[in-house]
């Protein structure tokens, strides 16, 4: 396997046999939890979600042209580095939680908003898909990150009426 296959397919995530763009969601909601039970601040979750955002972004631009050869597809199933990236956009600057039921809702909210807004492809993440490549790969993704990103900070909002703060 080409390892910059596997780098796309964020170590094999993209090539899991049912719904692979799920599975490339899922790193950075773990990364999110894991920091929030370790009582990681709002700076030190910011700057790891913003270093997914890079490494799936570089991944994806750079690299899923191979997987585009090599599948004869225009956004391979197996490119899962867009999902990194624009889920990881999601939970950037979430304010910082306490108490564990807020903090999940936050990760699940984060989690199904951005894959359905990444299903539904809201203006312009349509139009974006259209570009050529890798960009045409990742930036649809982005912009359903930052709708995303949106409702989280909403709903976080909300939840920190309750946690206390």
């Amino acid at each position: 396997m080409d390892k910059r296959r596997w780098l796309t397919s964020c170590l094999g995530l993209g090539f899991g046999p049912v719904a692979p763009g799920t599975w490339g969601s899922l790193p950075p909601v773990a990364l999110y939890l894991l920091l929030a039970w370790l009582g990681a601040g709002m700076m030190v979750t910011t700057i790891a979600m913003g270093a997914l955002v890079v490494v799936g972004s570089v991944a994806c631009v750079v690299w899923s042209p191979v997987a585009i050869a090599a599948c004869g597809k225009k956004d391979p199933g197996e490119v899962v580095a867009d999902e990194l990236a624009g889920q990881a956009v999601a939970l950037l600057a979430v304010p910082p939680l306490t108490d564990p039921r807020h903090i999940l809702i936050v990760a699940a909210t984060a989690f199904l908003a951005f894959r359905v807004l990444d299903i539904l492809k809201p203006w312009p993440c349509r139009r974006l898909e259209r570009l050529g490549a890798g960009w045409g790969i990742l930036l649809d993704d982005l912009a359903a990150g930052v709708y995303a990103a949106i409702v989280v900070q909403i709903v976080s909002r909300l939840v920190l009426a309750g946690d206390g703060a």
